[in-house]
């Protein structure tokens, strides 16, 4: 019964190790996460270096190009939550009722665009998803043979039907989800032609 009681205890000790290693690691990432938040450029550019190290590992082995296209479907799909306002107008009818978000008089609150999907999740789902699609391209069984061109112009046409729709939405319910910072405008102009009494 001793090396039955002190294999389970063995066990226990083994799981509570990987527990708090996997607690530590887990806690160690959200840390490191955290702290790449007000670094936007900088957080892309890994992103970008990522998606090249990804088409550079699929040009090199010339194959994967199904797990291409699902990574394609999948960047599409956040894209259009990231242009997406957070109350859909179609589907909120009070929304709707409401019209737009600008204020239309002095006392209307104003209303900020709001994403449905948030700029740190839209990179950190897009980054995820490429470090996800080149490790598949380690494995045989995603390599399907497909004719890659047929799959490159049907996401091509759904890459246009779906901006399409989506700038069409833009245009009914008159929002635009990209700002290029705080707007800026001119102050009082200094008067460099002041009347002053000349001798």
């Amino acid at each position: 019964m001793d090396s039955g009681d002190s294999s389970a205890a063995g066990a226990a000790g083994a799981a509570a190790a990987a527990a708090k290693w996997r607690s530590d690691a887990s806690r160690a990432f959200q840390y490191y996460l955290d702290r790449s938040t007000p670094h936007a450029t900088g957080r892309w550019l890994g992103t970008l270096a990522a998606a090249a190290i990804y088409a550079l590992r699929v040009y090199m082995v010339q194959g994967f190009y199904i797990v291409t296209y699902g990574l394609g479907i999948y960047l599409l799909n956040l894209l259009i939550g990231f242009l997406s306002p957070m109350v859909d107008p179609e589907l909120d009818p009070s929304a709707a009722a409401e019209g737009p978000a600008l204020p239309t008089r002095g006392s209307d609150e104003f209303k900020p665009f709001i994403r449905r999907l948030p700029e740190f999740k839209f990179w950190y789902a897009i980054t995820k998803a490429f470090v996800i699609a080149f490790v598949m391209t380690f494995f045989s069984v995603f390599d399907v043979p497909v004719f890659w061109p047929i799959l490159l112009c049907y996401w091509i046409v759904l890459f246009v039907l779906t901006m399409k729709r989506q700038i069409m939405h833009m245009i009914k319910y008159k929002y635009v989800p990209i700002s290029v910072g705080k707007q800026k405008y001119g102050g009082k102009k200094s008067g460099s032609t002041s009347s002053s009494p000349k001798d």
